[in-house]
């Protein structure tokens, strides 16, 4: 059994799920999990849905018209035939969204958004599988809160192992294409859908193969496997062949976009190996993640983060920076939803980048301001270099303003103000 996974710009339009029936015919699988996304940004566009709900805005109708007509759009360049049963299908799932919309009086941001958002993978999956089966492509359309159990940690929810793999083993066919949504759980308790985090289809796949012992996962993107450099940033880009488990965990701890972090460690446990290819050209060899060579070439690799927040503190009266302060301010900076991306300390002074995604930063520079004299720096780069050499750090650094540098055996991270 291998697992195939197909995010949702494998499948933002016609031409994206036919060419998922390209892919599997072209891989010649006949034993699949394939795990699918919500279709393009649909994800996005749900989020908003659940904006408008919740603040009984105006908005709402006009949201769930563009949803549909989106999905209206696909479905009538995939099935001519308007009499196609799928259109039924897709419809009564658009009811049920309503529904809730209509009966729901529940406060719970992350429980309502989770009710809503999920609707996106189940809708994308309905019309794939529909349409693999057009093509001769014989599947089972599964609906994976029966497999996947969570606790009710809406919206970044717990995985009970155990429960799972049971339910898991009972339900997926060893032989045959299984179509299952990603991203989506089911809570114990009352069965109220749950969602994983965001890019959490990736970790579906892991899931399932961890589960069933899987042979290998084979994520399916529109770039030709991870590469040492985000190609947005930096005009010269290696394709990375090989990766280790622990190299690739290292890469997504710093911010690597192309894995998942929670995906990497399942799979690690069993040793399965994870492939990254793309999906316009399913025959190259991709990126092969497993046991083994750190990283074939070894080359450096580069991660970029943009628009953080340098914050350094001191004690008022000069006295050292101790554990007591130390922890005080990550207490605060979990208050304020601050994402550390980066910490450094003396005697007399705590340096920490972060994200200000919450757009907190005020609040929190008051709350510090109490206990300790502050200096901050906005619209920072922070520049993370696995296996670098000193050129190419003089390099990232040349006209712009260093602000703080740190340095491990492996890894060289920069922060720099352009």
């Amino acid at each position: 059994m291998k697992i195939f996974k197909f995010g949702g710009a494998s499948v933002k339009d016609a031409k994206g799920v036919q060419n998922v029936v390209h892919v599997l015919k072209t891989t010649g699988e006949k034993n699949l999990v394939v795990v699918i996304s919500a279709m393009g940004k649909m994800t996005n566009a749900l989020e908003e849905v659940v904006t408008a709900h919740l603040a009984k805005s105006d908005t709402l109708k006009d949201h769930l018209h563009a949803i549909e007509s989106y999905h209206y759009t696909i479905l009538n360049d995939l099935f001519p035939n308007k009499e196609h049963a799928v259109y039924e299908a897709v419809q009564g799932l658009f009811n049920q969204l309503k529904g809730f919309l209509a009966s729901s009086k529940s406060k719970n941001h992350a429980f309502v958004y989770d009710q809503i958002v999920s609707y996106g993978e189940l809708i994308s999956t309905t019309i794939v599988s529909t349409y693999l089966s057009e093509e001769n492509i014989k599947n089972t359309w599964l609906d994976v809160r029966g497999c996947i159990k969570t606790d009710a940690n809406y919206r970044d929810a717990k995985v009970d192992w155990d429960v799972t793999q049971k339910r898991i083993i009972n339900k997926v066919s060893p032989t045959g294409i299984t179509i299952t949504q990603g991203f989506l759980g089911a809570e114990h308790e009352n069965n109220f859908t749950t969602t994983l985090g965001r890019e959490g289809s990736d970790y579906t796949a892991a899931i399932f193969a961890y589960c069933l012992n899987g042979e290998s996962v084979t994520i399916w993107k529109d770039v030709p496997g991870v590469l040492n450099a985000d190609p947005r940033y930096f005009s010269k880009t290696q394709l990375l062949n090989k990766i280790s488990y622990r190299e690739a965990i290292e890469l997504a701890f710093y911010g690597a976009s192309v894995i998942h972090p929670k995906t990497l460690q399942p799979l690690q446990r069993k040793e399965i190996p994870l492939y990254v290819k793309s999906f316009y050209s399913p025959t190259d060899a991709g990126t092969c993640v497993g046991k083994g060579v750190t990283l074939d070439p070894h080359t450096s690799c580069f991660i970029l983060k943009n628009d953080l927040v340098l914050i350094s503190l001191s004690s008022l009266d000069f006295s050292f920076m101790m554990e007591d302060n130390i922890s005080e301010v990550f207490k605060m900076l979990h208050d304020y939803k601050m994402k550390v991306e980066l910490i450094q300390n003396s005697a007399i002074s705590f340096s920490v980048c972060v994200s200000n995604k919450y757009n907190t930063l005020d609040k929190l520079l008051v709350k510090l301001r109490e206990k300790f004299k502050v200096k901050w720096n906005e619209g920072v780069t922070l520049y993370t270099v696995r296996h670098s050499s000193p050129l190419e750090i003089k390099a990232l650094t040349e006209n712009k303003k260093l602000l703080l540098k740190q340095e491990s055996r492996d890894t060289v991270q920069v922060i720099v103000q352009n």
